[in-house]
Formats: C-alpha cells, structure tokens, sequence
C-alpha cells in the first residue's frame, strides 16, 4: 500500500508541474532562451525530460514518504507544511544556487522554485491523506 501512496503522491507532483509549466510556459521559454517555432512552441521536443520528470517526482515522493514516517509527520496538515518546507527551504534555495552560477535568469529561480514549493507541498499531502 505504502508503494501505491509514493506512486499516487508523484504523479500529483507531476500534474502540479503540467498545470504550473503550462500555465508558465511562455516566461519559462522565454528565461531558458529556449528557440521556438513560428506557434512559440520549443523546437526539437523530446519525451525525454517527461520521463526524467516522472522519475524524479517518484524519488522525491519515496523519500519524503520515508522522512515523514521517521518523523512522525501523518496528518494532511503537517504534511502539506512539511512538504512546503522541504520545497521553499532544501530545493528551492539549490535550483537558486545553480542558477546563480549559471547567470540564469532570477525569473527562472522562481518559476521552477515556485514548482518545487507547491510541487513538495502537494505530494506532502498526498502522502498523508492515505
């Protein structure tokens, strides 16, 4: 059952991103430099980072279930605190890092931050309401 909550709990992660990258998308193309067609759609698209994606989000949901049960973390509440955490105050700050280094745009730090945040913050909950 606990692989079947981790499962849940990523894909959730997952449909957070489609919604905030696609509601996000043209800032986000526009913050990478990305080259777009004459629609504004990214030119020589592959499934690869979906897939990429998807994988994460199943490792971030494993270890945050492993986390909140060695913690104690068990009601929708603290989980969707602690996920919060876990994406403003451990990932958000790293993606910050790496773009500082990379004089990537402050605009992409928030964006994919922002993901990171409400993306932990969600899986948090999932995780908890089962």
């Amino acid at each position: 059952m606990e692989l079947l909550n981790v499962i849940v709990a990523a894909i959730a992660g997952f449909a957070v991103g489609a919604v905030w990258y696609g509601g996000l998308s043209g800032h986000w193309v526009d913050a990478v430099g990305m080259e777009v067609d004459a629609n504004g759609k990214p030119v020589g698209g592959s499934p690869t980072p979906m897939i990429v994606c998807l994988v994460a989000m199943l490792v971030v949901a494993g270890l945050m279930r492993h986390l909140f049960q060695s913690s104690g973390i068990g009601t929708a509440g603290s989980g969707l605190i602690a996920g919060f955490g876990i994406g403003a105050f451990f990932i958000t700050p790293w993606i910050a890092m790496n773009n500082a280094f990379g004089k990537r745009p402050v605009k992409l730090t928030l964006i994919d931050g922002g993901y990171a945040t409400i993306g932990c913050a969600v899986i948090g909950l999932v995780l908890t309401l089962f």
